[in-house]
């Protein structure tokens, strides 16, 4: 008898391997695939991004210092310059983020650890519904509400705001925008703090205010940050929306709140089924400025995760 449970035992410890070697074989075959979804992205826009640069290029080279730090972008007598942009795109989505962040932060600890559950689930579902509403309906929420706001604003202070399109309108649009994804990821960072930690603040004499910022949040911290450059990225990415109030502007940088704008998602996709030759291709080039930029912030947001805990 033991003989037969000790072969039942050999046989499930082989399937258990085996099970093992195929869901981990299944789990690297995604990954790799994902990966390489991202290569194939990243050379195919390098490809086409890079050769204008180069001195074989048949449409006519571009000085790449030039494209990097110029202060003009006129498509109609080929002058691409984009250090103007990069600044207007820094400027519009951080302050878009300066917004965002803490109200998405302040909700999600509300929901998680203050609201009755009632009031909760409502509003989880509200902010799930906002992270679901495609980009388009944001814009034209923004070409109807936010621009007229701005215009008000504007003259009431005796500004010219070009009709309400203008870098506030844009700061304020993608704060709307990256507010459900920050919200939705630190509501489920909070929600993952083992209750033990909390009980354990309270038990050596902090209130739950304190607790919850210092011990609940700082544990959280991985989560929240994750939302923090899903939210940027989605800043620095978004095109549709934020190319019907930003104005566009063809020099700069923009440092009026009131007056128009221009982002490198906006510059890219301007035209972009109208153009051909070297106007096409430059847009790729810009493209790949604006994935330096995203991975050079993800990297400094990383940064500031692993010391945030510190600062308590």
């Amino acid at each position: 008898m033991s003989r037969i449970k000790i072969e039942a035992d050999h046989q499930y410890q082989k399937r258990k391997r085996l099970s093992d070697l195929y869901f981990k074989g299944v789990f690297r075959l995604t990954g790799l695939i994902s990966a390489l979804f991202i290569v194939i992205i990243f050379v195919f826009i390098l490809n086409k991004g890079v050769r204008v640069f180069l001195p074989n290029y048949e449409h006519g080279q571009i000085n790449l210092f030039d494209f990097l730090t110029g202060n003009t972008w006129r498509q109609d007598v080929a002058v691409y310059g984009i250090g103007f942009i990069i600044v207007n795109t820094l400027i519009a989505s951080l302050g878009a983020i300066l917004i965002s962040f803490p109200i998405s932060i302040l909700t999600a600890l509300f929901i998680v650890k203050i609201a009755p559950r009632r009031i909760s689930v409502l509003m989880i579902t509200i902010v799930e519904l906002l992270a679901a509403i495609p980009s388009v309906v944001y814009g034209v929420f923004a070409s109807g509400i936010i621009v007229p706001i701005v215009n008000d604003i504007g003259q009431s202070l005796g500004h010219r705001t070009f009709g309400g399109n203008s870098l506030l309108a844009v700061v304020l649009l993608l704060a709307i925008m990256t507010f459900p994804t920050i919200c939705s990821l630190s509501i489920s960072a909070i929600k993952a703090v083992p209750s033990q930690l909390e009980e354990g603040s309270l038990a050596l004499g902090a209130s739950k205010t304190q607790t919850n910022f210092k011990i609940v949040l700082t544990a959280a911290k991985s989560g929240i940050f994750a939302g923090l450059i899903l939210g940027l990225g989605r800043a620095f990415g978004e095109a549709t929306a934020v190319s019907m109030v930003a104005g566009n502007k063809m020099w700069g940088p923009t440092t009026d709140l009131f007056d128009t704008t221009r982002t490198l998602t906006s510059t890219m996709l301007a035209g972009l089924k109208e153009t051909t030759g070297l106007d096409y291709d430059i847009r790729f080039s810009v493209g790949i400025v604006l994935m330096l930029i995203i991975l050079i912030t993800n990297y400094i947001i990383n940064k500031i995760k692993k010391n945030i805990g510190n600062l308590y």
